[in-house]
C-alpha cells in the first residue's frame, strides 16, 4: 500500500511544495527539489541519510519565487543538477551541488522571460541537458553545457514548448515532448 510521509511544512501560514521535481539514487533515496513559497526559496530535500533532510538552493530572503518549474537530476557520481525558473526575473536558473555546496547560474538567453516548463537531464560524461520554454518568442528551447552553455531553437513554428520533458537516450541524444499551444497539440 502507498506510505506518505511530510517532508516539509510551512506551518497553517505557509505554502510549501509547490513544482517539485523527484529523482531516485542508486540506493532507492528520493531527491526532491520543490519552491516554498511561504519564503519564495527554492529548496532540495532528501532522505539519503535515512531521515528528511531540507536544505535552501537558492533565495534572495523575500518572497521572489526562486523555485518555478523545476526539474532535477543525479548525475553518475550522484551529484544534484536542478533547472528551475525565476519567476520575478524571468530568467532559466541551473543549481549543483557537484562541488560540495550549492553554485546557480543563470543560462545566459537572451531574452524576459525564458525557463518556464524546464526540463533537465544529466549524460553519462555529466553534460547538463535542460528543455523549456521561451515566452518572449513562444518557442521551445534546449540548453547544453560543455564548457559554457550552447542554446538553440528547436521549434518556433507558433506556441511551442510548455510543458516540456526531456529525455536522453544510450547515446546521449536529447528526446523531448512537449504542448504546441496554437494546434493544442502533443509534440515530439
Amino acid at each position: 500500500s502507498w506510505v506518505t510521509s511530510i517532508v516539509d511544512s510551512g506551518g497553517p501560514a505557509g505554502n510549501v511544495g509547490y513544482y517539485t521535481s523527484l529523482a531516485l539514487d542508486g540506493a532507492g533515496h528520493a531527491h526532491i527539489s520543490y519552491l516554498d513559497d511561504t519564503s519564495g526559496d527554492l529548496k532540495y530535500a532528501t532522505n539519503a541519510t535515512g531521515s528528511w533532510v531540507t536544505s535552501i538552493v537558492d533565495s534572495v530572503g523575500t518572497m521572489l519565487d526562486y523555485g518555478h518549474c523545476t526539474s532535477i537530476a543525479l548525475d553518475a557520481a550522484g551529484h544534484v543538477h536542478i533547472s528551475y525558473y525565476v519567476w520575478l526575473s524571468g530568467d532559466l536558473k541551473y543549481a549543483t551541488n557537484a562541488t560540495g555546496s550549492w553554485v546557480t547560474t543563470t543560462v545566459p538567453d537572451s531574452g524576459e522571460d525564458v525557463g518556464q516548463y524546464s526540463s533537465l537531464a544529466v549524460d553519462a560524461s555529466g553534460h547538463v541537458h535542460i528543455s523549456y520554454f521561451d515566452g518572449m518568442n513562444n518557442d521551445l528551447k534546449y540548453a547544453t553545457y560543455w564548457d559554457g552553455w550552447m542554446i538553440i531553437t528547436v521549434d518556433s513554428q507558433g506556441v511551442v514548448g510548455c510543458y516540456t520533458s526531456l529525455a536522453l537516450d544510450a547515446t546521449g541524444h536529447a528526446h523531448i515532448s512537449y504542448f504546441d499551444d496554437f494546434n493544442d497539440d502533443l509534440k515530439y
